[in-house]
Formats: C-alpha cells, sequence, structure tokens
C-alpha cells in the first residue's frame, strides 16, 4: 500500500453514520407530501422511482441532473419547472428533518482529519443522486471537516452513478489519479467495491453494511468504525 496517496470515501453509512431504513423512510414520506398539492403521494413516488431508475441506469456523458429531469418530464403532467421549483425549496429547508436518522459517532472524523495530516488527498465519492445543497447538508452533519476533502461528487456536474465503474473512473480523471494511488471506503457490497475493478484498492464498513444484491464481498479489507481508525492511524505519513 505504499503507493496510495488518495482515499475516497462513500458518504451515506461511510462517513456519516446513518440508518439507512429510517432514512430512506423519513426521506420518501417527506419528499413525497412536498409534492402532495400538485400530485398525489402515490403517484409521485412512481415517477420518482422511474426518474432515479432511469439515471442510475445512464451511460451517456449527461450530468445526472439532465438524466434526472428529462426522465421526470416523461412521465409528469403540465409545467415541470414547478416541480423543480418544489424540488429546490424541499432541499434547502425540507431535508434537514433526515438529521434525525444521524447516529451519534467521532471514529471517520477523528480517522480522516489522521490522513489529511498524514498528507492524504482525501475525496467523497457519494452516489450523486441529491442536489448539492443535500449532500453538503449531510457532510456537515457527519462532523467531518469539509475542507480535508478537495473533491465531491455532485448531482449537477457528475454523468454516472453508483454501481457504474464509469463513476469512478470520471472521479479519476478528474482528480488526476491512477487507481492504483486510491483507496475506495464504503459501506455498499456492490456500489462501493465495485471500485476494486478499476484495481482501487477497497475497505468495506460493516456497521452500516448494505448488500441488497447478496454480492459476494471481495474487499482489500473489511471492518468496523473502530477497525478504520485504528487502520488509519497505522497508515504511513506520506512526504517524509
Amino acid at each position: 500500500m505504499n503507493n496510495i496517496n488518495t482515499i475516497l470515501f462513500d458518504l451515506d453509512g461511510t462517513l456519516l453514520s446513518i440508518n439507512m431504513n429510517d432514512f430512506e423512510t423519513i426521506y420518501y414520506k417527506s419528499l413525497s407530501e412536498s409534492f402532495k398539492d400538485l400530485i398525489a403521494p402515490e403517484e409521485f413516488m412512481k415517477i420518482l422511482y422511474h426518474s432515479v431508475v432511469t439515471m442510475v441506469k445512464n451511460t451517456e456523458h449527461r450530468t445526472n441532473e439532465d438524466v434526472f429531469m428529462e426522465a421526470m418530464k416523461n412521465h409528469v403532467e403540465g409545467d415541470l419547472e414547478k416541480y423543480e421549483r418544489i424540488f429546490k425549496t424541499y432541499y434547502e429547508s425540507g431535508f434537514s428533518v433526515l438529521r434525525d436518522a444521524v447516529l451519534d459517532t467521532k471514529e471517520m472524523q477523528t480517522a480522516t482529519a489522521i490522513l489529511k495530516e498524514k498528507g492524504y488527498e482525501l475525496v467523497i465519492a457519494t452516489n450523486p443522486l441529491f442536489p448539492k445543497s443535500a449532500i453538503d447538508q449531510r457532510i456537515e452533519w457527519s462532523g467531518i471537516n469539509r475542507d480535508h476533502f478537495s473533491y465531491v461528487s455532485y448531482f449537477e456536474t457528475n454523468h454516472y452513478c453508483k454501481p457504474n465503474i464509469q463513476y469512478y473512473q470520471e472521479i479519476l480523471e478528474n482528480i488526476g489519479k491512477d487507481p492504483s494511488e486510491c483507496m475506495m471506503v464504503g459501506n455498499d457490497a456492490l456500489e462501493d467495491l465495485i471500485a476494486g475493478r478499476l484495481g482501487i484498492r477497497t475497505y468495506l464498513i460493516t456497521d452500516h453494511l448494505l448488500n441488497r444484491n447478496n454480492v459476494e464481498i471481495i474487499a482489500d479489507h473489511v471492518g468496523t468504525y473502530h477497525d478504520f481508525l485504528d487502520f488509519a492511524q497505522k497508515m504511513p505519513t506520506l512526504n517524509q
């Protein structure tokens, strides 16, 4: 691992200790309620699902925002701008209800600070399904130092989603790194560990382990938040 100088981190369930079941329940209920004057919650959820699936499956070099909104346009009736305005308002003022699903943990805050001090470049490689405002809020909730991270993947700027391998290729291109220089840390056995196919080292966090597709777990390292903190403490200091 002597050539590793960059650590990529997933956000939800990794940097942000969060109960995903609670998160999803609160998120979908609060978001659909925001649209209730425009469309029935059940119908909205169907449209949201189809639009997200279209975005996740996209392989063209188009921003996730463009793909998502075009998919929405194909399913909604009336003025798409009304939907855009409600989305914007929700993420700016209603999304904060998700804070209730966040759990208190300090290990990743400490681990990332240690790695930054040791000279590693840090990246937030979160699945860019949410607008920048929502991702930035979750970064804040995590308690990590945003200034320690040189790059964050966003809905408005990134062109692919996990588990598309192009998602990781785009990040590597944007930060100017070779896969051999990087490690991906995440809690999703499919979406995060797939980075290993490019030659990126992987560390699976098990505290909020997700393996919805029951895939075979192939990781260079597996451990809890506490284990990763110990791992970070043992990582070599760079440029010395």
